[in-house]
């Protein structure tokens, strides 16, 4: 890989990074000043999309593009809530931004808001981030007390309002309409749409929701210029006309058995390997890997020989996982038990399920009981295809759910099974000599006690 100098990592490591003397000792708030001094909204969101930034938390929409998507010369209110509900199981690259640099955030934020004309921009952080909290909050405040907030910013005649909205532990708060919900003081049920939130959002007006890492990402397009981001990544495959390309730098997520875990920045586009062997400092102990979650729990899994595998927007999909995701990959050894890791993550989903939509809840709940009769030793070669039937039959990509947490809950399932499906059949032959083959019905076990 050609020589990376970190962007939106730049200034983790000087002391007193979160403040905004040392951001602004570092060219901070000058893409700001340039933007209020002369151009107009339209301009930024242009620029934006030219970029080809795609949105970092999950998805991967182009941001540029869902900014068009509001009403146009709508008399508003018009609100912008920040993601920063970090919830996918491995993911804490907002979180290094959030801590150690917030201003860059919040910079990217303003600019966001103005590109959309939104007066109300909604920070809503997961509650299980006390120093992110405290450290956005204390940038927050120091932005109203330079004018980079409140009314009439730097002259320019915009105004706008930034209110931190703190979450309550909740992984369907990472969905954007679970999260309006959660800001309007209800339960975090996910809407049908459309309308979609750009039309009818926040408090029932047009909304647009982004994610930390990519209004970060926003003010450095706006101070370097949109074929500076265009440099680095992937450009779109000439044979997908899908793809929109996998443009700039993105925070990768690593953890597992791996030498050195951490937040490391890179251009899209380099390996499961590449990650591990130049970031990571290769494998734990010597060991051999397993497996690999490629970007976030829910985005499903990779064998070892798949670790090959390109992380940008297009490249997981081509292994049969739903995509990048968050780009959170934990690796796995070989002495992980694929039976563990799968019973954990429907254990997880189970869990996290709202309950709104029956394929989810039920789907969800009954995975995890599957999944511990086989760890109780009572588990059949037949419950492997039960599992198979609910991970094909849930989530918004067959049409039985109103959002993907489904799909998320099912790829860890149909990926474990069809792709390590041995090491269930040993582990279910090894523990239940006597019934591993029966297909009549059987007792859920709800009640077991795992250890």
């Amino acid at each position: 890989m050609a020589e990376f100098e970190p962007i939106l990592l730049a200034n983790i490591a000087k002391p007193d990074s979160h403040t905004r003397r040392v951001y602004e000792s570092t060219g901070g708030y000058a893409a700001l000043r340039k933007v209020l001094g002369g151009q107009t909204p339209n301009d930024v969101k242009e620029t934006v999309k030219a970029s080809g930034l795609r949105g970092r938390g999950g998805a991967g929409f182009p941001t540029g593009l869902k900014w068009t998507f509001l009403p146009k010369d709508h008399p508003g209110p018009i609100y912008f809530c920040l993601n920063a509900d970090e919830s996918e199981p491995g993911t804490f690259n907002n979180r290094y931004l959030m801590e150690l640099d917030p201003h860059q955030v919040i910079e990217g934020l303003i600019l966001s808001c103005f590109a959309t004309s939104a007066s109300t921009a909604y920070f809503y952080m997961r509650y299980e981030y006390p120093l992110a909290w405290k450290r956005v909050q204390q940038a927050v405040d120091e932005c109203y007390e330079a004018g980079y907030l409140g009314k009439n910013i730097l002259g320019s005649g915009y105004s706008l309002d930034i209110f931190l909205h703190r979450g309550a532990a909740a992984y369907i708060c990472g969905e954007e309409t679970g999260l309006i919900e959660s800001i309007e003081g209800r339960r975090a049920w996910p809407r049908i749409k459309p309308p979609f939130p750009a039309v009818e959002g926040l408090f029932r007006k047009p909304t647009v929701v982004n994610n930390v890492e990519t209004v970060a990402c926003v003010r450095h397009i706006m101070d370097r210029g949109a074929d500076w981001f265009k440099s680095m990544g992937v450009p779109p495959d000439p044979k997908n006309p899908r793809d929109a390309g996998s443009y700039g730098p993105k925070l990768y997520c690593l953890s597992g058995h791996v030498n050195k875990p951490g937040c490391y920045e890179a251009p899209l586009g380099l390996t499961v390997n590449q990650l591990i062997d130049q970031y990571g400092g290769g494998m734990r102990g010597g060991k051999k890997p397993k497996a690999a979650i490629p970007g976030g729990i829910s985005m499903g899994l990779l064998k070892a020989s798949e670790f090959d595998c390109p992380l940008d927007f297009n490249g997981p999909g081509k292994y049969a996982c739903l995509g990048l995701g968050t780009a959170a990959v934990v690796v796995m050894d070989e002495t992980v038990s694929m039976v563990d890791f799968l019973h954990n993550s429907c254990q997880f989903f189970a869990h996290e399920s709202c309950g709104q939509c029956t394929p989810c809840r039920e789907g969800t709940a009954w995975s995890l009981r599957l999944m511990k009769r086989i760890l109780a030793g009572k588990g059949r070669l037949k419950d492997l295809d039960l599992l198979l039937e609910i991970g094909d039959t849930i989530g918004i990509m067959p049409g039985t759910t109103i959002c993907g947490l489904a799909d998320g809950a099912a790829w860890p399932i149909k990926n474990a099974i069809r792709k390590f499906r041995g090491d269930f059949e040993d582990h279910i032959k090894r523990t239940n000599p006597e019934g591993w083959m029966r297909t009549d019905p059987v007792p859920a076990l709800d009640l077991v006690e795992i250890h």
